[in-house]
């Protein structure tokens, strides 16, 4: 979801949430590889049940990283995407479930923020393109050496979406691996393994959600099954929160901020395109053998532990002297629903909430004022109640104002702050450079200094070169203290000031502000999209067709008397087909992933919808600094138009396309040890076409619909590898079958509650009343193990350890500081990581 910041500002106020990932590395013995056995316990001291996997947040790393040199075809980011999977099982672990979700057609309202990326990228891309070429050609004018431009194809990351030909080539890969890993890998045999792949409807953690939500609504469920959900999307928290699953622990990659990149013109570290010089490349190592490696850290993983953000929110959120029992499942929903005021996919923010700017905070303490008058919580089971929002709002509306002013106040110290940084930081050298008997040494040198030979004729030239130096800068206009070298954006509508809400609608809707018809329809429309998204969380995809159409959001001062506002939303809409999806959201430049025919309606002048895809087109910042925090002004699509003018073209579809263009089912694999596979395996036998429902006692309570695969892997038949570089399964022992969630009655409402048979996880915080009750210190819990010892070094280890490791680095580096920035990182990794027996053999 797009929430900047979110995760940053939660792991800053809850930090006990993240735990780091213990990771097994795999071994090597005389050149051959020893994978890691992913039978034995979980190093990180916690067994899961199940792992899912938001594959978008996989593919995308894979196929064209940041940190490291990209893939150079097809088959190599297959490979990738496979070991990235392979390190996620071995850090979890799961013991039941593996379930993998790739991004299908997404929702008409996720679908306008896949738009305005898809066309940001290739509108990025072009400009990039075109500057690297201006600063060629002025590099070369100058002198500049630049190695020979390389004719390369551009991976266009706009083809990882539903309906393209790699989607449809990742869905078949990922069915050979799974298939590989049920048939050789041991901790895999009593697996079950879904996979969802992109002709299924949905995004990949919602699918994931739904697929939740419909078996703990099943008698059979385990209420202590504990999740593990792997993706960096911040919305995956608030999803998980939604699921009122007491075990749920999200897993994703440390995010390290400025990484260093290189330059995208010369190739070399140490700056931007912007800043290049043209100068030519050190060598690296003695003959240059180090030319073509990149510096790469294996990116490290953190665990996020729901069951602790639960305990924050517990605290919190509990509040006293209620008119209404308290119910803290009812109140997390209502902290879940309020987040969606600071960011979501579906709904542009509230101008005056941002996220670095507290607004969560000052949400959740209106919301703790308000309740006493509204009578109860603001949402039950993914149902808004309108009027008692309207409460809230009403409240933040009458910040508004000092929330503004205060921005611009804030803004403006910061600036300040920034240049006098900068003023300090400016390092002037030296007038003059000092030589002979007055040069500066470096601590700890081994030479003798020079003699001295003149010291009188040494001190005169000093002298004269600052005189030549101060000559040379007289008469250069010295730069005025307050410039700035990048211009500020021009804000029109200036908050701040009186008048903005006058200046806010004409600006950014031209509409006058007195157009009481027109601001009402905004504030409808936001309200029956905050409606749409919390049912979208708990319940599932309200409507496959609603969007919000416009670009901006109103104010909360705008949201009167909204409890009439939203009725019900329209019944049984359908998804867009995949290749309808890609019409809907991809610029002309992308059009190569379409049937020539429906490429030709993104660029002919006679086309009916030529208008959907501008060549370029604004990005309003909106009170924002750089490009990508702006507002895409694009079109909206109107649904009924492309469908016209794509029942023309459909007929030119080729039978691949055709395929391509339909709507898939999920799979279900699982090896021959696995207590469900006769069960499966007879389906076959029987060529039963009918719907049969799975046993639950057969798979750790799972139930849902099977039916037979079209293109079915079987057991003891070869499976053909995709991939070249990868061999056939001959001795394959999987199968795989067609597979259906439990299905539900129109209108049945998933309840949002913990599961009568729950456990509580054990409490990790400190309780606030500890020093009262207890007399020893308070220990808080490392890792997943309420248990765990903890490791201490007394004052002769710590001596002995660094007298030692001292002599052994001194001997092989002679880089002191280096050494001790070590030892101390080394320490405090012992005393926080090692266990006791471990410890103990340091000594």
């Amino acid at each position: 979801m797009g929430v900047p910041a979110f995760f940053r500002w939660l792991s800053r106020k809850y930090p006990s949430i993240i735990v780091h990932c213990v990771e097994e590395k795999g071994k090597e013995c005389n050149g051959v590889r020893i994978p890691v056995d992913t039978t034995k316990p979980n190093p990180n001291e916690v067994e899961f049940d199940n792992l899912y996997l938001d594959m978008n947040g996989i593919i995308h790393p894979c196929t064209h990283p940041e940190d490291k040199p990209a893939p150079k075809n097809e088959d190599e980011m297959m490979v990738a995407i496979f070991e990235y999977i392979d390190r996620l099982f071995n850090i979890v672990r799961p013991r039941r479930v593996l379930y993998m979700a790739i991004d299908g057609v997404a929702p008409r309202a996720k679908m306008n923020q896949q738009r305005s990326r898809r066309f940001r990228a290739s509108k990025e891309g072009v400009e990039l393109a075109e500057e690297k070429h201006r600063m060629r050609e002025e590099i070369i004018q100058r002198g500049g050496y630049l190695p020979p431009e390389e004719i390369k194809e551009r991976f266009d990351s706009n083809c990882i979406t539903p309906g393209t030909e790699f989607m449809d080539n990742l869905a078949h890969c990922l069915r050979y691996y799974i298939a590989d890993r049920l048939s050789n890998d041991p901790g895999w045999k009593n697996v079950t393994v879904f996979l969802s792949d992109a002709s299924v409807p949905g995004e990949g953690e919602h699918k994931i959600m739904d697929f939740i939500r419909r078996q703990r609504a099943q008698p059979n469920h385990d209420p202590n099954t504990h999740h593990c959900l792997c993706g960096a999307d911040a919305d995956l928290i608030m999803l998980g929160l939604a699921t009122h699953e007491p075990n749920f622990t999200i897993i994703r990659e440390e995010f390290k901020p400025n990484k260093p990149r290189p330059c995208a013109l010369c190739g070399q570290m140490g700056h931007e395109i912007k800043e290049c010089q043209g100068t030519a490349r050190e060598k690296k190592g003695e003959h240059d053998e180090f030319a073509e490696t990149m510096p790469v850290s294996e990116q490290e993983f953190i665990f996020i532990r729901l069951c602790v953000l639960r305990e924050y929110l517990a605290r919190e959120l509990t509040m006293a002297s209620l008119p209404f029992p308290f119910d803290f499942e009812r109140s997390v929903d209502d902290w879940v629903f309020m987040c969606f005021f600071v960011g979501n996919d579906f709904l542009p923010h509230l101008p005056s909430l941002e996220i670095r700017e507290g607004a969560i905070d000052r949400l959740v303490n209106i919301y703790k004022t308000v309740v006493h008058k509204t009578g109860g919580y603001l949402t039950q089971n993914g149902y808004v109640n309108l009027e008692r929002v309207e409460m809230i709002m009403q409240a933040v509306g009458v910040a508004e104002d000092n929330i503004f002013k205060k921005r611009k106040e804030d803004d403006e110290s910061f600036k300040r702050r920034q240049k006098e940084k900068k003023k300090r930081m400016k390092q002037q050298g030296p007038a003059y450079l000092t030589t002979g008997q007055f040069a500066p040494h470096a601590l700890g040198r081994r030479g003798q200094p020079e003699p001295v030979h003149n010291a009188r004729h040494q001190a005169f030239n000093m002298r004269m070169q600052n005189m030549d130096n101060s000559s040379e800068s007289r008469g250069v206009k010295r730069p005025a203290d307050d410039s700035d070298s990048e211009p500020e954006p021009e804000d029109n509508v200036r908050l701040w000031e009186e008048g903005w809400k006058q200046r806010y609608y004409k600006t950014k809707f031209d509409v006058d502000v007195s157009d009481d018809g027109f601001r009402k329809k905004v504030v409808q429309s936001y309200v029956e999209g905050l409606c749409w998204v919390l049912r979208y969380y708990y319940q599932g995809c309200a409507s496959w067709k609603w969007y919000f159409p416009f670009h901006y959001a109103p104010f909360a001062s705008d949201f009167k008397d909204i409890s009439e506002m939203f009725k019900e939303f329209e019944k049984e809409t359908k998804p867009f087909k995949p290749l309808e999806q890609l019409m809907g959201v991809f610029p002309a430049a992308s059009g190569n992933f379409l049937p020539p025919t429906w490429r030709n309606l993104m660029s002919s002048p006679d086309s009916s919808i030529i208008d959907f895809y501008p060549d370029d087109f604004a990005i309003d910042l909106n009170g924002k600094k750089y490009a990508w925090q702006g507002v895409a002004l694009l079109p909206f699509v109107d649904e009924r138009r492309l469908r016209a003018a794509l029942a023309d073209v459909y007929g030119d579809l080729t039978p691949e396309e055709t395929k391509r263009n339909s709507l898939g089912s999920d799979v279900l694999f699982l090896s021959k040890s696995h207590p469900l596979f006769d069960f499966i395996h007879e389906l076959y036998r029987t060529e039963s076409h009918e719907d049969t429902e799975i046993p639950p006692e057969l798979c750790h309570g799972i139930q849902g619909i099977l039916n037979l695969d079209d293109n079915p892997i079987l057991p003891d038949k070869t499976v053909q590898s995709p991939i070249p570089m990868l061999r056939d399964i001959t001795q394959n022992s999987s199968i795989g079958v067609k597979f259906k969630d439990p299905q539900y009655a129109d209108g049945f409402v998933f309840k949002a509650a913990l599961l009568p048979a729950a456990k509580i996880p054990n409490k990790v915080l400190k309780p606030g009343d500890w020093e009262k009750s207890n007399r020893e210190p308070w220990r808080p819990q490392l890792g997943f193990n309420p248990n765990r010892q903890q490791a201490h070094l007394d004052q002769s280890a710590f001596r002995a350890e660094y007298w030692s490791n001292f002599g052994m680095w001194n001997k092989k580096k002679n880089n002191f500081s280096e050494f001790n920035s070590w030892v101390s990182n080394s320490f405090y990794f012992w005393g926080h990581r090692f266990d006791l027996k471990q410890a103990r053999s340091l000594r």
